[in-house]
């Protein structure tokens, strides 16, 4: 690869995902918040999409909090508890059986969006497509497992370490820490910058939502009265309405 098209992948391109995903997801939250949604076909394969979609939740967000500490946290929070060696070893197995868990549940998903027709004929392109890309991100992330096992001193990760916080905080010429890595951490880190393109114009937008009030709610049960009858002469109206109740 030439150096400028390291450049210009590794350099430049993350700060136009970054920034697109940014403020896509202001726009669609300010312009769109109707769509502001994952989509539900909850009535359809009930107990699979239950098994895939908590399988898949548990995974990647113990894989996303990894990623944020394992390559974010200060150097000195991290150098006095753990050597780079150590915490290369910990990303690998605690990131593994993380991701395998994720793609268990996404494969469930996925089968059933795909081989379920009335699923199907519901999903959008970008609903397959952007579980797709997930799929193959998560399949990339467990491929580079062997791969960091054959350079257990820490040095590769500590370079990769390097470039994501370089990235973040606008350090000149970080692509140039890429040169001579393995390619498939290459192409992890490409499509992950890829993923945040283009989440706003995808279902994933909804990951900015932490509906964490929900844990303490009590259940509600949307409840539809009887449509409204004209009121014949000399009789009450019948007044209609929806009600929410209490489980």
């Amino acid at each position: 690869m030439s150096a400028n098209l390291n450049s210009i992948l590794y350099g430049w391109y993350p700060y136009v995902c970054l920034s697109v995903f940014l403020l896509g997801s202001l726009v669609r939250f300010d312009t769109a918040q109707y769509t502001w949604r994952s989509g539900s076909s909850q009535l359809l394969r009930r107990d699979q999409l239950r098994w895939g979609s908590n399988l898949f939740h548990v995974g990647i967000l113990i894989v996303v909090a990894g990623h944020f500490a394992g390559f974010l946290m200060p150097d000195w929070a991290v150098d006095w508890l753990i050597s780079p060696a150590q915490h290369e070893l910990l990303a690998m197995v605690v990131g593994g059986l993380a991701g395998l868990v994720a793609i268990i549940g996404l494969s469930l998903l996925i089968h059933r969006r795909l081989r379920d027709p009335r699923i199907r004929a519901t999903s959008r392109r970008w609903d397959i497509a952007i579980i797709l890309m997930l799929w193959a991100q998560l399949a990339l992330g467990l491929l580079t497992v062997p791969v960091s096992a054959q350079h257990m001193d820490g040095a590769l990760f500590a370079t990769l370490v390097a470039y994501i916080k370089g990235i973040v905080l606008l350090h000149p010429g970080v692509a140039d820490l890429l040169v001579g890595t393995p390619l498939i951490y290459r192409v992890h880190i490409l499509l992950g910058f890829t993923i945040f393109l283009v989440s706003p114009f995808t279902r994933l937008v909804h990951v900015w939502s932490a509906p964490v009030w929900y844990l303490g709610r009590p259940g509600y049960q949307v409840v539809r009265r009887r449509q409204a009858a004209p009121a014949r002469r000399g009789e009450p109206a019948l007044h209609d309405a929806d009600a929410t109740t209490g489980d």
